[in-house]
């Protein structure tokens, strides 16, 4: 029993960060109907710029997350900007072409600039684990916890409760309409891809410290973030939170079986939705925010 609680523990910290991967790719291909390939490489950039914030720049550890966020949101609008403004109008072959290269692109660019080796981040945590009864905690996860779910919530609360969020969400319903009700479409398409691909940032911001930072390491993030997209629903922000749960949790029972079957796990759940139900567990009749 206290393995499993231990394992139900590691579900919540990897649901969190999951989460934001997915409510980052599921917001821009709702709104902007674009498959960013590029997301696990925004997670690799969230997780190094958090490694050069604290490590060289000697910037407080609590203080580095919100530069790693905004770092991300920076370089979202520099892609929107320079590559997919330009293919407005474009096919979705075409755009996602451009989004392979520029996956492929920005992940070599990673590894010649901070080359191959691992690198790992310095935590003020301390190494002795909070103890609850059978189960212990580490203060690090407990931290990630936290900050995911306080991001998660943060991006509700943008989405639902503010001028941007009414804008993003009416454009997801109609765009022409949205247009002829004086919504600025290309703004928010920028603002779209930026708020995705910071919450990519931030899910590798997090999740960096706690395991080591490779140029890689956005490979399988990215491939996970799709599952949970499918999971969750195409353009569906609540289904890609509990899908980003679902993944976890799949992965955690995984593990409790064998570490082997960690990923495994998670991705006959994909298949197992595709053939049952390819809308995904939370798809609406409708697209809406």
């Amino acid at each position: 029993m206290s393995e499993f609680l231990q394992h139900l523990i590691n579900m919540l910290v990897l649901g969190g960060t999951y989460a934001l991967l997915g409510i980052g790719l599921t917001l821009i291909f709702g709104i902007m109907n674009v498959v960013n390939f590029t997301h696990g490489v925004l997670y690799t950039f969230g997780a190094y710029i958090m490694f050069i914030v604290v490590h060289q720049l000697g910037v407080n550890f609590f203080l580095a997350l919100p530069l790693a966020v905004m770092a991300g949101w920076l370089l979202g609008a520099a892609i929107e900007l320079t590559l997919l403004r330009p293919l407005r109008g474009s096919d979705i072959d075409t755009t996602m072409l451009v989004m392979i290269g520029a996956w492929i692109a920005m992940q070599s660019g990673a590894l010649w600039i901070w080359g191959g080796v691992a690198k790992s981040v310095t935590t003020p945590f301390p190494e002795a684990p909070l103890v609850l009864g059978p189960v212990s905690v580490s203060w690090l996860r407990l931290f990630v916890l936290a900050a995911a779910a306080m991001l998660i919530v943060v991006t509700y609360l943008l989405i639902n409760r503010t001028k941007l969020g009414c804008a993003m969400r009416a454009t997801f319903q109609d765009q022409d309409t949205a247009s002829l009700m004086g919504v600025n479409v290309d703004l928010i398409y920028t603002s779209t891809f930026a708020i995705g691909s910071s919450l990519a940032a931030a899910a590798g911001a997090l999740l960096g410290p706690v395991y080591v930072i490779f140029p890689q390491m956005g490979d399988l993030a990215a491939v996970k973030a799709f599952a949970i997209v499918i999971l969750g629903g195409l353009g569906n922000i609540t289904g890609a939170v509990i899908g980003g749960f679902i993944l976890a949790l799949a992965e955690e029972l995984g593990a409790y079986v064998s570490s082997g079957y960690r990923d495994a796990m998670g991705f006959l759940i994909i298949i197992a939705v595709l053939i049952f139900k390819p809308t995904g567990l939370f798809a609406r009749s409708e697209r809406v925010g």
